[in-house]
């Protein structure tokens, strides 16, 4: 049991939650101190949580088996649960239904708006999977899907959309667009011969990587504006200042003839980021004050 429960959590990959938790309590806090000067409740931690966990697990189970066929045929990605015959789909199925009701749980005890637009969610967590098949901006949209987590955070406390949040949620998205397009140069000459669709493979791996610098310069300016629009102080700069230098070592380490330390750009830069600007913040708004 212990050795099925280790693949399951090898399969969605659940250490790579840090990449968006942080950030869905950012906008728990941003929301809950912005729009009603209080700090988030133990409770509303909690359900966050888990609202975040059976989200992440159902769309990486989901993509696991959408992708399953890919996966066996690319070399990098063979030995993933499904292909190699960990798994079965079955079961892969089952881990997904328990995962969405978690979500649709843990939504229901929290803002009503947060239970409205779930069907929303849910789509997005659906449809990413297949948007590699029949367009280039399938990065974009996984941007858009996985920054649902501060957007989600930021309604599950406050029960209302306003711009700040749709700044924040902006931001997260153009983060996760711009470090996926560096990540799948990985798989630039399978994409083509396959007749996938990406950046990497519309644009060739050079410009790619211009592409995804454009999205991180983007994504410095929306915490910049984040600053402007919020009482979020120099404590704040600080954590975006740090942000801004990983984002520029990041693309430091990826080179177009030189891809062979994307896997540390990809999961350790990003993960140390979400967490720098989570703690500043936290720092900024909670510890020190505004």
């Amino acid at each position: 049991m212990f050795k099925k429960v280790r693949i399951f959590l090898e399969m969605i990959k659940i250490e790579h939650t840090l990449f968006a938790l942080p950030f869905a309590f950012m906008g728990a806090i941003l929301g809950a101190m912005v729009m009603d000067n209080r700090f988030p409740t133990l409770a509303e931690w909690g359900w966050i949580l888990m609202a975040m966990v059976g989200a992440r697990s159902a769309a990486m189970a989901l993509n696991r088996l959408i992708d399953a066929a890919i996966d066996a045929k690319n070399p990098r990605t063979a030995n993933r649960a499904i292909p190699a015959g960990l798994l079965k789909a079955g079961e892969v199925i089952l881990f997904t239904a328990v995962s969405f009701g978690l979500l649709f749980w843990a939504a229901a005890n929290l803002q009503p708006l947060a239970v409205y637009l779930l069907p929303i969610a849910v789509f997005m967590l659906v449809i990413y999977s297949f948007t590699k098949r029949f367009t280039w901006l399938c990065h974009f949209i996984l941007g858009l899907t996985i920054a649902l987590a501060p957007l989600g955070g930021w309604v599950a406390v406050t029960n209302e959309i306003n711009w700040t949040s749709i700044i924040f949620y902006l931001t997260v998205a153009c983060w996760t667009t711009g470090f996926d397009v560096i990540y799948a140069c990985q798989d630039y000459e399978f994409d083509r011969k396959e007749g996938l669709k990406s950046i990497p493979v519309r644009f060739g791996i050079a410009k790619a990587l211009w592409i995804a610098r454009g999205f991180h310069i983007v994504t410095a300016i929306g915490f910049l504006l984040l600053l402007f629009v919020t009482q979020l102080s120099w404590w704040y700069i600080i954590g975006t200042v740090i942000a801004s230098g990983l984002l520029i070592y990041e693309h430091m380490l990826v080179k177009p003839y030189d891809l062979s330390r994307t896997n540390t750009a990809f999961f350790t830069l990003n993960g140390i980021l979400s967490i720098v600007v989570f703690a500043f913040t936290l720092l900024d708004l909670v510890v020190l004050g505004p």
